[in-house]
């Protein structure tokens, strides 16, 4: 006769196997490893929370130190690979096939690893691409997960970095996995139920709190002129003439300069109300002043930011915030936000090639990707239409009758063209394609796909390729604004003024900017204890941002 219990036959066997060291639910810390060594088997696969920004820290270390006779070989599907101890565990031996998301920190060492093949690598995925294989063929046996605090029951409370905890847990608890939860603190009734015990097999009591990365704080003391000049083009080249109220920005000084002007340049122009209204977003710390000014609306977060607890706390008309007051924050839903919700994307990159792909990966740090091919990527499965989406798919196609035409989600691409060490930002073949010939992959690592690139900004102007309509045409707009980068010096001359006539090369004269305007007084905070002033003093920055 076939058994259809076997999967839940074999994680009760691996909740008993850890039983002996539990009172209830509640593992001691100290006991941390003999638990995993208890109820992970070799070749697992486990996911170990690695967020953007929330670590199960204890658990990490904890893992490291199995016994490699008992754990190892373990399949890694996490989001971030963001401490050493993510990567310590594959020199150890503990950890073989790696499926991520995002390793900004450990960017360095992890291409080192895996041009030395000390990681088999599945794939680098995006966050909602990683979220639905969790479901599909890439789901936990065991997952190592972090919360702010428990009750003796195993409610989880995760406060304002909730992120993915909820889809990492749902995956794996409805699926016969183990779910284990490292917690700062044990107490009798949560704040707000984030996960509920009936997903949470045990907890254990951390000796801290666990690690939070300052991931989106930006100062603006080190925005530079040239960012500002990007950040004018922006706003009066595409969000104004486009009318654009929805938005995710990425990680960046030229996106904060952008969040920084709307509230005296955007202002001057006559924008508020118009423009930038509702994001997909961290918590910012430099889009206080646009709150403050009454520019935004409302923002939902994939994550939290490290001292913006209390701001967020006074601002529930902008936030989602729980009954407690805290932020909840959901990477799940809040990409989903990004890509189908929002009218616009606007990020930076390292590199762009002459069809317009992008890619965050050079030949000696492999970042990943994040939800920027999320975000900046045109949603096909869209049906609600808006303003900017009708007027950037009739740009793009204007001679389809327009009841079956088309919008088309603006993607931007923001940046100097030449970047940090003035290495440019404009390239003939991107180090991506590098990797994947020397790696033997089936899928070059490009962060976003030229045809969903749009606009492309710098110091030269606005290049719009939605009005292009031929290969030569596009790559004569990216080169028109690539500046005296080797791409740009190869630019056909001719062709770029015939294009600038056509409105697709927009230089900043065309806008009405003089870019000695670009100044820094403009921003509405030039440092991080202005941002403090703007907040009322609910903004607590980081120690290692606080020079006052």
């Amino acid at each position: 006769m076939t058994s259809w219990q076997n999967n839940r036959a074999a994680r009760d066997a691996r909740i008993a196997a850890g039983a002996g060291l539990a009172h209830g639910k509640v593992v001691e810390a100290s006991d941390a490893t003999r638990l995993l060594e208890a109820v992970i088997r070799p070749g697992d696969r486990v996911c170990l929370e690695g967020d953007n920004q929330k670590q199960a820290d204890l658990l990490s270390r904890a893992l490291l130190a199995v016994d490699l006779s008992r754990v190892n070989d373990l399949h890694m599907v996490q989001s971030g690979v963001v401490l050493p101890e993510h990567l310590d565990l594959f020199d150890r031996g503990v950890a073989k096939r790696l499926d991520y998301a995002y390793s900004g920190p450990q960017s360095a060492r992890i291409a080192r690893m895996l041009f030395g093949g000390k990681i088999e690598l599945g794939a680098v995925h995006t966050y909602l691409e990683l979220f639905a294989r969790y479901f599909i063929d890439l789901t936990p046996h065991v997952a190592l997960i972090a919360a702010v605090s428990a009750d003796r029951d195993g409610n989880l409370y995760t406060g304002p970095n909730t992120e993915d905890t909820p889809t990492v847990a749902e995956a794996t608890a409805f699926k016969d996995g183990v779910v284990i939860a490292q917690v700062n603190e044990i107490v009798e009734t949560v704040p707000r139920v984030d996960i509920p015990a009936d997903r949470v097999h045990f907890v254990v009591k951390s000796d801290k709190p666990f690690f939070v990365e300052p991931l989106f704080t930006r100062d603006p003391a080190a925005i530079t002129e040239g960012q500002i000049l990007t950040a004018m083009l922006a706003i009066k080249g595409i969000y104004a003439p486009y009318g654009v109220q929805r938005i995710n920005h990425g990680i960046g000084f030229s996106t904060a300069a952008i969040e920084l002007l709307l509230p005296t340049f955007g202002e001057r122009l006559g924008l508020k109300g118009r423009i930038a209204t509702h994001f997909a977003l961290n918590p910012h710390p430099a889009l206080i002043p646009a709150i403050e000014s009454g520019w935004v609306r409302q923002i939902h977060s994939f994550g939290s930011e490290v001292g913006m607890d209390e701001y967020i706390r006074a601002r529930s008309d902008v936030y989602f915030t729980g009954p407690d007051g805290s932020l909840r924050s959901n990477r799940a839903f809040c990409q989903t936000a990004g890509l189908y919700a929002c009218d616009m994307f606007i990020g930076s990159t390292l590199q762009i090639d002459l069809q317009g792909n992008s890619s965050t990966v050079t030949t000696s740090r492999i970042a990943g990707f994040g939800g920027a091919p999320n975000m900046g990527a045109d949603a096909r499965g869209r049906r609600h239409p808006s303003e900017p989406w009708l007027k950037a798919g009739a740009e793009a196609d204007p001679d389809s009758p327009a009841p079956l035409r088309r919008g088309r989600k603006l993607v931007v691409q923001i940046g100097e063209t030449f970047g940090d060490k003035n290495v440019p930002l404009f390239v003939e073949k991107l180090d991506a394609i590098e990797l994947a010939e020397k790696l033997n992959l089936e899928l070059a690592p490009v962060m976003i796909y030229g045809d969903d690139v749009t606009h492309i900004v710098t110091e030269e102007g606005v290049a719009n390729l939605l009005l292009c309509r031929t290969a030569q045409e596009r790559e004569q707009a990216i080169r028109g604004v690539a500046g005296y980068t080797d791409v740009g010096r190869g630019r056909d001359r001719s062709m770029v003024a015939q294009l600038r006539e056509r409105g697709v090369i927009r230089r900043p004269e065309d806008i009405g900017i003089n870019p000695l305007d670009a100044d820094r007084n403009m921003l509405a905070a030039r440092s991080i204890k202005d941002l403090v002033r703007w907040s009322g003093g609910l903004y607590a920055p980081p120690s290692k941002f606080r020079n006052w």
